[in-house]
């Protein structure tokens, strides 16, 4: 058992190490996806708790949460400098397509409020 407590640890460190290397610009999307989907999560469990009586706000709240982290994961994706696929993709259109794709996405979530 020591030796399981002693690869874990291991691994954390192995893990803190290369976040810290990580530009600052990465670190706060990746703040801003885990509060998204604790935002998600937040909902989900008081859905639980009170009930779903609305259940098409419920839905439309998580769905939200969820494609807004979706649309950060793939912005995190873009802007990454590590990333070679969008390497001639500038992060201002990067960005730009992200608030695009938020936009869509709101206004979808607002229509199926009803």
């Amino acid at each position: 058992m020591p030796k399981a407590a002693g690869d874990a640890k291991l691994l954390i460190q192995s893990l803190n190490k290369a976040y810290a290397a990580t530009p600052t610009n990465l670190k706060i999307i990746d703040l801003y996806v885990v509060f998204a989907v604790a935002s998600a999560l937040v909902q989900v469990v008081y859905m639980g708790i009170v009930g779903s009586f609305p259940f098409n706000s419920f839905l439309s709240g998580v769905l939200s949460c969820i494609g807004t982290a979706v649309l950060a994961v793939c912005l995190r994706i873009q802007v990454n400098k590590d990333n070679k696929e969008f390497k001639d993709l500038a992060p201002e259109r990067a960005f730009a397509d992200f608030v695009l794709c938020n936009l869509v996405l709101h206004l979808v979530i607002m229509n199926f409020l009803g």
